[in-house]
């Protein structure tokens, strides 16, 4: 007998309609597995098995055939299984096959017949909802779905119901799930609350009055959040350049509700969204060690999936000891630093990944760390510092706006118990400034003044005489790069946004000019 369920599948973070075709014939018994599945689904077999027999249900003994199409895209993953076992179950008659052709199943299997927790599930929703028919489309529009029900396990549950246009039943066994098909109106589906949920987990267990000291570097950062510049903090181990970076998060302007769906939908593809909560509500950090490789930043693989800088779409990417990273990995992140996305292309398709994040890197002064300290001299040479910092291109240097030296703290500052500023005061300054910049650039297709091109810096940075004075000595006299030019004038914008000044004065500039330590000649 022939029974179908329907399911879905990802490719890469898009997701597809996958139908599951069951059939039992005569034979000797075996189980064959055709459609493209890859190791995790041809296992599935042994785990779909276990769960029938020990959830009660008898395992037919006869020739299984069990088809996944579309059959010319290739399946991973253990999605399927529920899918899988049930289809067996109403190819064999221990269920009604008319009662599956109103869902969508999702679901690991366990081999007592309890369910785990899948990838995807969100964006999976996302594809069902927008598949329905639409009530205001003419007659003969798109093809649409009239499935809108969906079972998957427990864990997923809250991920699902973010949904709202779809039905979700979330069920903990195999068998609770039989029971469910076989008696559907005994239950209701779940449904959340997606605004309360929301607000529910925007929180942050950290805070920048936890800092002591280090203000000049918080100003800095200030500044770069504001502005939505990427930055480069210089100094010795131990100054507090990962406990500054791990916080900027915290003074970012909030996700908005299409954000946090974004931003879920990649975590739920990759599996690093936490069930308990449902919706990522808080910007992501992500802090990749510094031997990483080009597809771990990336992303990629066979059937490419999202890497770090993906991870930290709409966040802070977090790249300690930037000169110890491979070389080929930080050169792969200048096209997504200036478009927002990165395309990762396959022979048979190309995929694209959403990556628009906020770059914050951290190194030290040379190789031994201790450049610049009086009590601890440098014995490095100048030949090994040179060549310490020629790991990093002029390129990427020039995708990062603002460079500062962070110095190690000293013991008056980290003994005083006097209340350091948080980022609750710190983050109203910077949605004050971020609102300007919305106004400025209606129209334009930006939102920061970090995304300014070459024309927008003359048209919005216009300089009176006395600060066109002061950036040709700055220019001449520290040696300052060309590249430098746009970049300052970029954050002295961004300065005088946070002080609320339509014009660039004097002191916005020249505290531009002091963010550029790697320009310096004295400092080169």
């Amino acid at each position: 007998m022939l029974a179908r369920t329907f399911s879905f599948g990802l490719l890469g973070i898009e997701p597809y309609p996958v139908e599951v075709e069951v059939d039992i014939s005569r034979g000797l018994p075996a189980v064959t597995l055709v459609g493209l599945a890859d190791t995790s689904i041809r296992e599935s077999k042994e785990r779909v098995k276990s769960a029938i027999k020990n959830s009660g249900f008898n395992w037919p003994q006869e020739r299984i055939t069990v088809n996944l199409a579309p059959s010319d895209i290739k399946k991973e993953g253990a999605c399927f299984d529920l899918a899988i076992a049930l289809g067996i179950l109403a190819a064999s008659q221990q269920l009604n096959s008319e009662r599956l052709k109103d869902y969508y199943i999702l679901g690991e299997l366990s081999l007592d017949g309890s369910l785990r927790p899948s990838k995807g599930i969100l964006p999976i929703g996302i594809a069902i909802a927008r598949s329905l028919p639409d009530p205001a489309s003419p007659a003969g529009g798109r093809q649409a779905s009239k499935i809108k029900n969906m079972i998957v396990s427990y864990q997923n549950a809250k991920e699902a119901a973010i949904v709202s246009d779809i039905c979700v039943w979330p069920k903990k066994t195999l068998k609770e799930t039989v029971e469910f098909l076989n008696n559907p109106d005994t239950v209701k589906p779940l449904k959340l609350d997606l605004e309360q949920l929301f607000k529910q987990n925007a929180n942050y267990e950290i805070d920048f009055s936890e800092v002591k000291g280090q203000y000049l570097a918080k100003r800095a950062l200030e500044v770069a959040v504001a502005g939505g510049h990427n930055v480069l903090m210089i100094g010795p181990p131990g100054s507090g350049k990962t406990m500054l970076a791990k916080r900027i998060p915290t003074v970012m302007p909030n996700l908005t509700l299409q954000e946090a769906l974004e931003v879920t939908k990649i975590h739920s593809v990759i599996g690093t969204l936490p069930a308990k909560d449902g919706i990522m509500s808080s910007r992501p950090f992500r802090s990749p060690h510094h031997t990483s490789s080009s597809v771990a930043l990336i992303g990629g693989g066979s059937i490419p999936q999202p890497g770090e800088i993906s991870l930290a779409h709409q966040g802070v990417l977090f790249l300690d000891e930037l000169p110890e990273f491979h070389r080929d990995a930080l050169e792969a992140l200048r096209q997504p630093l200036e478009d927002g996305f990165i395309r990762v292309s396959r022979i048979k398709k190309s995929f694209i990944f959403p990556a628009s994040f906020m770059l914050v890197c951290a190194m030290n002064p040379c190789p031994c760390g201790t450049l610049g300290q009086h009590k601890n001299p440098c014995r490095c040479s100048t030949t090994q510092i040179a060549r310490y910092r020629a790991k990093i291109s002029g390129p990427l240097l020039d995708r990062i706006d603002i460079h500062i030296e962070v110095p190690a703290a000293k013991y008056q500052e980290l003994s005083s118990n006097l209340p350091a500023e948080g980022s609750a005061q710190i983050k109203e300054r910077v949605n004050k400034a971020r609102a300007i910049q919305r106004e400025r650039f209606k129209g334009e297709g930006i939102l920061s003044n970090a995304l300014m091109s070459h024309k927008q810096v003359r048209k919005f940075c216009v300089l009176g005489k006395e600060e066109n004075e002061l950036l040709k000595m700055a220019m001449s006299e520290l040696n300052f790069s060309a590249r430098a030019y746009d970049k300052i004038l970029k954050v002295s914008r961004t300065i005088s946004d946070l002080v609320g000044s339509e014009q660039i004065k004097t002191e916005h500039l020249s505290e531009a000019i002091q963010y550029r330590s790697l320009d310096r000649e004295f400092f080169v």
